[in-house]
């Protein structure tokens, strides 16, 4: 089958909801910050009426990285579940706008499209409350065959394995992926996700996964293991490509006997560290996908993930083509 897509992602569909916060407002709401923690219907209600002005746009971690992945140029597209609402049709005319194929049949009953209300303090730490809505409803049916067999990397949403029937669409979408010699990646998403699904994840790491992306927290609970270098010894082995970010330290990349540590990409000032995670792979799969090594792959993630960092919100607000072609014309 011939290539027609860089990259598809799979994973939930969220309009994102940004606004700025304090200490104090997490405290009297009980929300641990710096986390993701999924809420219901009644509760999102009441955090939004709570929250000071926001922005709305289409969002979700596999979402974003798709959206980085466009304005580096790549050929891309996503699978995700909105219903026919307002914020669906938010989300739905945003990723198109960005070039994204984006053709999952709307949802016309059950739970709203879902919504992460996100709240940025001045140390720029996001606090994550997620109500899923329509995501939840995304299964094996919503796969397209063709689309995952015509991509070179299918990338997976570690958030999107909360539900019985999106952990069926994730094996289903794999499967494909690897009997059309296609690669299969996977975010770890957030520790506290790991947590939750952690022998879960090592068996798909271990059966479908060729790139992995974790953060250093994420990887250290993956292997319940106390350093990084104990974590790294931990996943060698087990898929063909780790993608290991440790914050201001850069990225570690090991593949194989290979071990690549790649310095952080500068950056002027530290807005908000939204998306900064799906940014880093949406640079290293567009390295992967357009025949850089590991090393300059993972410096292109770099560079995305300074430029997500460096302002509100997780979407680039610069050409990402430009930029890296300008950082690497530069080195």
């Amino acid at each position: 089958m011939a290539v027609r897509y860089d990259v598809i992602g799979i994973g939930n569909a969220i309009v994102d909801v940004l606004a700025h916060s304090d200490d104090a407002f997490l405290a009297a709401h009980g929300l641990a910050k710096g986390a993701m923690t999924l809420i219901d219907a009644d509760t999102a209600k009441a955090l939004y009426d709570a929250m000071a002005p926001a922005i709305e746009c289409s969002g979700g971690s596999a979402a974003n990285t798709i959206a980085g992945l466009a304005s580096l140029g790549a050929r891309s597209a996503f699978i995700g579940k909105v219903r026919d609402d307002q914020l669906g049709a938010i989300f739905r005319h945003d990723i198109r706008a960005l070039g994204v194929a984006f053709e999952t049949l709307l949802a016309t009953g059950g739970a709203a499209t879902a919504r992460c209300l996100i709240f940025v303090t001045a140390d720029a730490q996001r606090t994550m409350q997620t109500y899923l809505g329509a995501c939840v409803e995304l299964g094996p049916g919503d796969i397209d065959e063709e689309l995952i067999g015509a991509a070179k990397v299918t990338y997976l949403e570690g958030y999107l394995w909360d539900p019985s029937s999106a952990k069926e669409a994730f094996v289903k979408a794999a499967t494909v992926a690897r009997q059309a010699g296609r690669m299969v990646a996977l975010s770890l998403s957030d520790p506290f996700c790991v947590d939750r699904h952690r022998n879960d994840f090592r068996n798909l790491v271990n059966d479908h996964i060729d790139i992995i992306f974790a953060n250093e927290e994420e990887i250290k609970s993956l292997y319940q293991v106390d350093t990084f270098d104990a974590a790294m010894q931990g996943v060698r082995g087990h898929c063909r490509i780790a993608a290991l970010t440790r914050g201001d330290k850069g990225s570690v990349v090991i593949s194989g006997a290979e071990v690549h540590v790649v310095d952080a990409a500068p950056v002027s000032r530290v807005v908000d560290t939204t998306g900064a995670g799906d940014a880093y792979a949406a640079g290293f799969l567009f390295g992967v996908t357009h025949d850089f090594d590991l090393a300059q792959s993972a410096r292109i993630g770099g560079i995305v993930a300074a430029e997500a960092i460096g302002h509100f919100g997780a979407r680039a607000e610069v050409s990402l083509d430009e930029l890296v072609r300008r950082e690497l014309a530069g080195s």
